[in-house]
This record gives structure tokens, sequence and C-alpha cells, in this order.
């Protein structure tokens, strides 16, 4: 593994471990040319998906992009680090076992949104503004006071 500081190409494991949730080995590594410490993650990846965009393009799917996704909709709410971090892996386990290896966009968009839901409901707002590309004002009232209404129905129906 190379140093991400100087670029040397041996650098020792100090430490493994597996993460809370079972889906990584979490690695602390140090260079022996210029002491730094780092950390690297490891992860299972069960085949490569491609994401087929709105414009009909199709690119390699990127973990890092849901991830900064989502840890945006999540900015300064009190959401623990390897909670978010479950979520993402759990959105990738499914998409990863679905049997399909192009995914649409709004597949990914609809899980990372329900996941949203379920986990904190400011950060399930901001994100669907922003998939959803909210306009105006009026955009954010009305999707509020239907995630309202829908809300009051469940609650009536248990």
């Amino acid at each position: 593994m190379r140093c991400p500081f100087c670029s040397h190409f041996d650098t020792t494991v100090k430490d493994s471990r597996t993460t809370d949730d079972l889906s990584a080995v979490r690695r602390r590594r140090q260079c022996p040319e210029c002491g730094s410490r780092f950390t690297t993650f490891e992860r299972i990846q069960l085949r490569d998906l491609m994401v087929i965009k709105k414009n009909k393009l199709r690119v390699p799917f990127h973990r890092d992009k849901l991830a900064s996704s989502i840890e945006t909709a999540l900015h300064k709410r009190p959401i623990p680090p390897d909670q978010i971090d479950r979520v993402i892996s759990g959105i990738i386990r499914r998409l990863e076992t679905s049997g399909e290896i192009e995914i649409p966009t709004h597949v990914i968009g609809e899980m990372a949104i329900e996941a949203l839901f379920n986990l904190d409901t400011v950060a399930y707002i901001r994100f669907a503004s922003v998939y959803h590309e909210f306009q105006n004002v009026e955009d954010f009232v009305t999707f509020i006071s239907n995630m309202s209404k829908s809300d009051t129905q469940n609650t009536l129906e248990l």
C-alpha cells in the first residue's frame, strides 16, 4: 500500500480489526519512510456494478459518490459515523445482491431516500430536495405537507 503522505511503496500494517457490522476490515498502517500513520478499509465487492444515468450513459458505480451524497444530507446531524457507514454498506449490499449489474440512478436514489427517511427526517428532506430537484420554497412546503399526511395515515393504520 502506497503512503498517501510521501508516496513510499512499502507501508506496514500495525493493527487490523473488523468494523462493527462486519462489512469491512479496518487496517491501521504506518509508513517506515516518513513515519505517518493512516487507516485503510478492505471491503467485499460481489460484482462490478454499472450505473445507468438519466441520459442513458453507463458509468461504473462508486461507493464514494453514494457516501458523499448521504454524508452531505447528514451534515451536522447527530448521527454517528459508524451508523452512516452501515447505511451506505446496506444500500450497496442490496444493490450487489439484487442480481442486476446495471442499476438506474433512480433505483439508487430511492434506496438512499428510503434509508434516510428511516434514519433522520432532516437529512431525508435535504436529500429529497436535491433528488426531486426542488425549485422553490413551495416545493418544500408541498413535500413536507405530503410527508406529514402520510405519517398521519401510517399512524392511523397502526
